[in-house]
């Protein structure tokens, strides 16, 4: 009634996304650029941005003590902070900036199959003549994907969740410095219908030193 009378508009609702270090949903942040000049010769990825706009953000509960937290960025990109026992600074447990390589659409409940069985975890994995290894090994030699489920908000307040089957891979480049591959199997229910993908990411160490937050 007193809305009505004085005009006053209905409130919108809050949006609200995880946050660490500073960075959040509809936020920015820069990366150093002195380390990306050195690196980046190495890596598979080129022309990497040096300042990123979040504009979405993915939460992953690995278990009862480790999340996942990924700040989707406009440079088609996403900084992942793996937090171990909490949900603060002093939980953090490694930090990566990864860039999305390729997306292939999988059309048919056969392809998904195989690609469960066979095109996601193998023992070794080749991109651009390079050779990576599988980290995510178990006893037997038998690695099956690991399972996981995120949960993503957007700007506009949406959510989706997202299942995922991903396997972790890496390459040695130098002393204490590696390339990372990710290779993940994507199902997302839209109108009960399965929309399903293969995504390739590369990805490399980021210390919290080289983000500065601008936004």
């Amino acid at each position: 009634m007193f809305k009505k009378l004085f005009g006053k508009k209905d409130e919108l609702p809050s949006i609200t996304a995880p946050e660490i270090m500073g960075l959040r949903l509809g936020g920015a942040f820069e990366l150093d650029d002195l380390k990306l000049r050195l690196i980046e010769p190495d890596l598979i990825i080129e022309g990497a941005a040096r300042t990123h706009l979040i504009q979405a953000v993915g939460e992953v509960k690995l278990d009862a003590t480790t999340t996942v937290l990924r700040f989707y960025t406009d440079d088609d990109a996403f900084l992942q902070v793996l937090l171990d026992g909490g949900m603060t600074e002093n939980h953090i447990a490694d930090v990566k900036l990864w860039y999305f390589y390729d997306t292939t659409g999988v059309g048919s409940q056969n392809e998904w199959d195989t690609l469960l069985k066979t095109g996601i975890s193998s023992a070794t994995r080749d991109l651009e003549g390079h050779t990576f290894e599988r980290v995510w090994n178990t006893t037997g030699g038998d690695s099956q994907p690991v399972a996981m489920t995120e949960k993503t908000t957007a700007e506009d307040g949406s959510t989706a969740e997202t299942d995922q089957f991903a396997m972790l891979y890496e390459r040695q480049i130098k002393d204490d410095f590696f390339e990372y591959m990710m290779v993940v199997g994507e199902e997302k229910i839209i109108d009960n219908r399965a929309d399903r993908c293969r995504v390739i990411s590369t990805g490399f160490d980021i210390n919290a030193a080289d983000i500065s937050i601008i936004g």
